[in-house]
């Protein structure tokens, strides 16, 4: 199985990507999406500190925002350590839920790291998302790899680039520790980012 992670700068392009992949036969199952709701779980009424209102609330927001049919159908709002309230869905979303509820260090970062994503990528990764990103990750077989690969480079955002740029800026790393960007946040970096 081979792993390939991207991420994009909003959740329609990633769900895009999400069902263009499930046309080209691969498997939902083995399809992830996170997504940063921070916007969403400020603009109705939930808290950081008070997951149930605001999963309730983001889980209505993933259902609007997911369609009919395949893994986007099943998007939900769950709280994932570091980040904070996000809408996701998919394998990789349960594992670093599972991870952080019992216990396990890294949240997002140990659950990329499990499933093969070196511990720089990561933190890149979960850093993007903690900005206002879109990830999805896709394990597939070898055969079917260069076909995923081919649809999620269409719109990725460019991780070298994007990396190099965070460098410049100070970033050494994701912080577990660092507050969730606030919704005034995303929409600020957003706008010097794109």
């Amino acid at each position: 199985m081979t792993t390939i992670t991207r991420s994009y700068r909003d959740h329609q392009t990633a769900q895009g990507v999400v069902r263009e992949l499930e046309r080209a036969g691969i498997a939902t199952a083995d399809i992830s999406i996170i997504s940063n709701n921070t916007e969403n779980w400020h603009k109705n009424g939930g808290a950081d500190d008070d997951a149930g209102d605001g999963a309730a609330t983001g889980a209505g927001v993933g259902a609007a925002l997911g369609g009919a049919a395949g893994l986007l159908a099943g998007l939900g709002a769950m709280a994932i350590p570091g980040l904070g309230p996000v809408v996701a869905a998919g394998w990789l979303a349960s594992t670093a839920v599972g991870a952080a509820a019992g216990g396990a260090a890294g949240g997002l970062i140990g659950a990329l790291a499990d499933a093969g994503v070196s511990s720089d990528e990561a933190e890149y990764y979960a850093e993007g998302v903690r900005r206002g990103d879109t990830l999805v990750v896709v394990r597939t077989k070898d055969a079917h790899s260069a076909t995923a690969q081919k649809i999620m480079d269409r719109e990725a955002i460019d991780y070298t680039r994007r990396r190099e740029s965070w460098k410049k800026e100070g970033w050494s790393g994701y912080d577990a520790e660092a507050p969730a960007y606030t919704p005034e946040q995303i929409r600020a970096w957003r706008t010097t980012m794109y």
